[in-house]
C-alpha cells in the first residue's frame, strides 16, 4: 500500500494498492482485507489493471480475495482498474464487503476475458468470480459466476455473446439520483456494447457487457461522479492516478 493521498482532504484518503509483480501467476494466492472505523472514509484504486497470466499444467488455480468492513457512518469506494485474463489463465476471485448500520460503499469489478487488443481470445482457463454486498449480516447482492474457455456461456446470445468485458458497479444505500440520468449514459454506448441500470431494494447496479475494457471503466467512472454527490455529499474527484 502506498502512502496515502489527500486531494479531498485529511477525511478521506485516496489509498493506491499496489501489488509489485504486475501479475498474478500460476499458484499465487492473494488476500486483502480492509476494515474502516465508524465515521471514516476511503477511497481505494489500483494504478494498473490486474494481469492474470496462464497456469502451468501441474499448478493449482490461482485466488484473489478481498475482504472490506465498514462500520457504521463510513463510506467505502472500491475502484480498481480491471481484471485481464490471459488465455489458459485459472483464477478464482472474491470480493466481499459487510456493511454496518448506514455505511456507504460504491465499487466494481471489472473483468477482460483474453487481450482483445491482441486479437487473443480466451480459448484456454477458468475463472470462478464470487462477488457480494451484506448490510448488517443481510445480503444486499450475492453474485456467483463461473466461465470456463469453451463452455457456451462465451459465445452464446443468452450469456457474454461473444464479448470479451464484463463488468457488475453496485451503490448502497441507492443514491437520491433518477436513474433516467444514468441509464442515459448506458444508452450513449456505441453499437455491440450493452449496459443497463437497476435498483432492486437497498442498492443500486450497474452492468456492462461488451468489447472494450476502456470502455467499461469510463462508463462506470460517470457513473460514480452522478451516484457521488447524492451518495456521500462530495463532488467526484477522480484518483490523479487514472490521469497518468
Amino acid at each position: 500500500m502506498q502512502r496515502p493521498f489527500a486531494p479531498e482532504g485529511p477525511e478521506l484518503l485516496h489509498v493506491y494498492l499496489l501489488h509489485p509483480p504486475g501479475g498474478i501467476v500460476s499458484g499465487d494466492t492473494l488476500s486483502t482485507e480492509i476494515q474502516l472505523g465508524a465515521g471514516s472514509r476511503a477511497l481505494l484504486t489500483t494504478p494498473a489493471a490486474t494481469k492474470v497470466y496462464r497456469s502451468r499444467p501441474t499448478s493449482s488455480p490461482s485466488r484473489q480475495a478481498q475482504v472490506l468492513r465498514v462500520g457504521a457512518g463510513s463510506s467505502i469506494e472500491w475502484l480498481p482498474q480491471e481484471t485481464i485474463l490471459f488465455s489458459g489463465a485459472e483464477i478464482a476471485l472474491q470480493t466481499i464487503a459487510h456493511l454496518e448500520g448506514d455505511a456507504a460503499f460504491i465499487g466494481w469489478e471489472i473483468l477482460c476475458f483474453g487481450r482483445p487488443a491482441l486479437g487473443e481470445r480466451f480459448t484456454r482457463g477458468d475463472c470462478r468470480q464470487r462477488l457480494e454486498l451484506w448490510r448488517d449480516g443481510r445480503p444486499l447482492c450475492l453474485e456467483r459466476m463461473q466461465l470456463r474457455a469453451g463452455a457456451p456461456v462465451l459465445d452464446s446470445a443468452w450469456g457474454l455473446g461473444g464479448r470479451p468485458v464484463t463488468g457488475t458497479l453496485l451503490a448502497s444505500p441507492v443514491p437520491e439520483t433518477g436513474l433516467e440520468d444514468l441509464r442515459a449514459l448506458c444508452s450513449a454506448l456505441p453499437p455491440g456494447d450493452l449496459a443497463a441500470v437497476t435498483a432492486p431494494e437497498g442498492v443500486l447496479v450497474a452492468r456492462y457487457l461488451g468489447g472494450s475494457a476502456e470502455r467499461c471503466r469510463a462508463l462506470f467512472a460517470q457513473l460514480w461522479s452522478l451516484l457521488r454527490p447524492p451518495l456521500l455529499g462530495r463532488p467526484a474527484i477522480p484518483p490523479r492516478i487514472w490521469s497518468t
